[in-house]
């Protein structure tokens, strides 16, 4: 029982942290407000956490896991082609951005807030996105082995279309448009028609989604 307890106390403050901070900032979010959220006792912080970057570092592994797994469903639930999947992440982002508790990228957020680059957090906000560009990367294999490119091109399509994807996140949280998303797609189709024209194959027309309105509410809840 007395395991279970902490365990609990333990979630708790992961998930006060990962809402508080997410919302407000590291810097702006202090234990005692992490504490009261959980409704633990701060001797159990001091149990579970050496510190409040060690909780910090714990709450984003933590989401990292969470929101892989739903970025993954969600692109991998858009289609059978690498093509419409690899375009399909945008309207999963797009899901995201309308969603009312959408604060940006928490790894992106983090790290800004994090000078060294071998602190902790910013280590595990650096491992979020390696493990994002590898799944795209694995999109973007497929993507030339279906269009016969040369499979070198894979690496820099990849990093290039993390590129897209962080931009399209964080014009969102500045401007506050979910359409963002829409437009860092319309520089994706151009990125993969200028691929198969450059091989000289004619590209496919995209057909994976149409311009919805602005006002369109996400069609399920994203993992914020």
């Amino acid at each position: 029982m007395e395991k279970a307890s902490a365990a609990g106390a333990r979630e708790r403050l992961l998930d006060a942290a990962e809402a508080l901070i997410y919302a407000g900032g590291i810097h702006a979010t202090g234990v005692d407000a992490i504490v009261k959220q959980s409704g633990t006792a701060r001797k159990s912080f001091y149990t579970h956490f050496e510190s409040k970057d060690a909780l910090v570092a714990a709450a984003l592994e933590r989401r990292d896991e969470r929101w892989m797994n739903w970025f993954v469903e969600g692109t991998q639930r858009r289609g059978k082609s690498a093509r419409k999947r690899l375009l399909g992440m945008f309207d999963v982002l797009r899901e995201w951005f309308a969603s009312e508790d959408f604060h940006g990228c928490a790894f992106l957020n983090a790290a800004g807030e994090i000078a060294s680059a071998e602190d902790p957090i910013r280590i595990v906000a650096r491992e979020h996105k390696e493990r994002l560009l590898a799944f795209v990367r694995t999109q973007f294999d497929e993507f030339i082995a279906e269009s016969k490119l040369d499979a070198r091109r894979a690496a820099r399509l990849s990093r290039q279309w993390l590129v897209l994807l962080d931009g399209a996140i964080a014009v969102a949280l500045v401007s506050g448009e979910p359409d963002a998303a829409l437009d860092a797609q319309a520089v994706a189709v151009t990125l993969l028609d200028a691929q198969s024209a450059g091989n000289g194959n004619t590209p496919a027309r995209n057909k994976t989604s149409s311009r919805p309105s602005r006002k369109s509410p996400p069609t399920r809840r994203p993992a914020s």
